[in-house]
Order: C-alpha cells, then structure tokens, then sequence
C-alpha cells in the first residue's frame, strides 16, 4: 500500500486479489510472499507468515489491543475512564498510543488487535492519517455476543455500523466478533445468526475478512468445520505453557481450513512479570527478557499467526520485536528459566484469569 487512504474500491479489489491467490495453492503464494514490497510496514529485522486463507502477509508478532499498565507510562493524572486504562481524550495518553503505533510501524508490525469500543476509538485515532500502515482487527465486545440483546444478525451489523462511524473507520480488516468465554457456550441458532452477520458484513464491502474470539475450544472446532467459508481468523489464548496435543488437536483443524489464529494473553495477563511494567522498575531487565522468551516460544509454533501482547510504550515495542530477531529454539537454561517464571505466573492468577490454566494443551 501506498502511504495514503485506501479507497473502497480498491479495498475490494485487494480482498479479491487475495483470495484469488489462494486458488494458485501454497506454491504460488510462497513465491509471491518473496516480494517484500507486497508486505505491509516491511522490515528486513520482522519475520512475516502468511494470514492463514486471508493471503495476507502478517508481521510474527502483533499489537494487541489493551493497554493495562498504561499509568506506568504517563505522567500523573493522564489514567481516565477506558475500560482497561486511560483517557481517551487526554493528549499525554493519545500520544503515548500514537508514538507506540509509530514504533510498530517502524519495527515492522502491520497487525494491530481492538477488542472493546474504546480501543477500536483509540487505534483509529492514533493511525489519523497513516490508516493504510496497519490492519485491523477489530471487536466492540460491549455490544456483541457476550450482549445478550446483540446476538441477532441485525444487531450485529447495527453495532459494525454504529462502530465504524463512532471510531470514523471506513472498513475493517477483520471483524473478529467476541464471544463468551470458556464457562458459557452460545446456542447454535446465536452461532448462526453471528455468521450471518459477518456473511453479509463481507459482501457488504465494509469488513474483509470474517472471525470471532472465543475461549472454548470444542466451540472454536465446530464452528470452523461448520462455516469454512466464512471463518478466515480467530484470537484465542495461548501462553508460554500451551502445547499442542499429538493427536486431535485444535491445530489440526486450523491447518486443514487454513484458519488464521492470533494468541491473546501470550503474557498470562501480566502475570508473568515480576515488576509492575515500568521502565524504572528494579525487575525490569528480567521482565523483559521473560517477554521475549516467551515470545520465542510461541512462535516456535507455526499454526499460530502472531501473539498479540498489549504495548504500553516504545521500549515494550522493541523488545517484542527483538525477540523475533533472536533464536528461536529455545535452549535448555532458556527452557528452564521460562518454565520456572511460568510456574511463578500460575501460582500469580487471579480468579478471572484461572481459565487459562485449561490451554496448556491445545
């Protein structure tokens, strides 16, 4: 892409072009992926994968969506009312969100993750000028599935619409609808009426491509056998202790539909640091050495797109991808030390973040 607006035209085109390369099969995609100049926000330094059926060429780690820890990174008084941190309209906060974008940029990102209203607010504001540098992945949760009055495709496509004009989105990368989580499963007259809605949102021109977030595996595998077609990527969690079973695994499942996943909580929700994420923190060193190890280890699975870690500055940005630049088989002494960190990080869950004890085996 150009440094410029994409038009809706050329949206659509680009979306067709994509998956019409699909139909060349994985020879014919593997060539095209050698030019680089294809490749979004391209840097030699980043390790790219190709997006699963999207076609697309996807940086090996991604932006997530949440900001938690943001107070550490602003001057006093800058935190606010977004759900997970931060003012939306405070300049301190808007340029730490802007300057952290222009680094990912920079490093070679080209995927950003926005899961709740305010984020996909956020984002959208922090790309003004710059939309065609970053895809998007993009949720309002609020007023999605997990919104028992939200779970009729009209109600979806009202909430896709309301979003996109409330964050001043001309379209979407991937609408990734939010689902409940591992405790609640969705009847399966709401899991159609969800397809419906990204079905009729990806001929409608305004989303490209088509999945969901969800924590419920068994879920996550019906619904992928059962709408091939519409399903071209999900976010689900994967940490530094998942594992992919030998046999019927997930994995198996994303690879046969050639299914795009992005691996949210890659850092147990914070809890396998032992500082509070601050740039002057006495553990800081060895935080970020944890960040990268398991950043290593993740991505020592290929089924999995990019892990999507929410970024809090400039420094976390570079340390992300450095990692990518690092070995990735982890060594013995590596081995241990992250299995000794990730032992430290169980022991650290809270209630709400005990589900992902469940996802070391995948």
């Amino acid at each position: 892409m150009a440094d410029r607006k994409i038009t809706r035209r050329e949206f659509v085109k680009e979306s067709a072009l994509a998956a019409g390369g699909l139909a060349l099969g994985a020879s014919a995609l593997q060539a095209a992926d050698t030019d680089t100049k294809k490749i979004l926000n391209y840097n030699p330094d980043m390790e790219y994968r190709r997006c699963g059926k999207m076609g697309l060429m996807i940086s090996a780690v991604a932006m997530g969506g949440h900001w938690k820890r943001i107070e550490t990174a602003l001057p006093p008084g800058s935190g606010g009312n977004a759900i997970f941190g931060g003012n939306l309209g405070n300049a301190d906060f808007q340029k730490n969100r802007r300057d952290v974008l222009t680094r990912c940029i920079e490093r070679g990102i080209n995927w950003i993750d926005a899961c709740t209203c305010d984020e996909v607010k956020a984002y959208t504001k922090a790309l003004e000028g710059r939309r065609d540098k970053m895809y998007m992945g993009c949720s309002w949760y609020e007023r999605e599935m997990r919104n028992d009055k939200c779970r009729t495709k009209k109600a979806l496509l009202e909430t896709l619409d309301w979003g996109m004009k409330d964050a001043g989105l001309e379209y979407v990368d991937l609408w990734r609808i939010t689902m409940h989580e591992q405790s609640i499963q969705h009847t399966d007259a709401e899991v159609e009426q969800m397809m419906m809605a990204l079905e009729a949102a990806k001929k409608s021109g305004k989303v490209r491509f088509g999945g969901f977030s969800s924590h419920h595996r068994e879920h996550i595998r019906g619904m992928i056998e059962k709408y091939p077609t519409i399903i071209d990527g999900f976010s689900t969690p994967y940490t530094a202790k998942t594992k992919e079973l030998p046999k019927e695994s997930l994995f198996d499942t994303v690879r046969k539909y050639e299914v795009a996943v992005f691996g949210i909580k890659p850092f147990s929700s914070n809890s396998l640091f032992k500082g509070d994420s601050s740039l002057k923190s006495p553990d800081a060193e060895e935080d970020d050495k944890r960040a990268r190890l398991a950043i290593r280890y993740i991505l020592c699975n290929p089924a999995i797109q990019a892990p999507i870690p929410g970024l809090i500055n400039t420094h976390q940005v570079d340390n992300v991808a450095d990692a990518v630049k690092e070995r990735r088989q982890l060594d013995q002494a590596e081995k241990a030390q992250l299995d000794k960190a990730m032992d430290e990080a169980w022991a650290k869950l809270d209630e709400h973040h005990q589900f992902l004890k469940d996802w070391e085996y995948v």
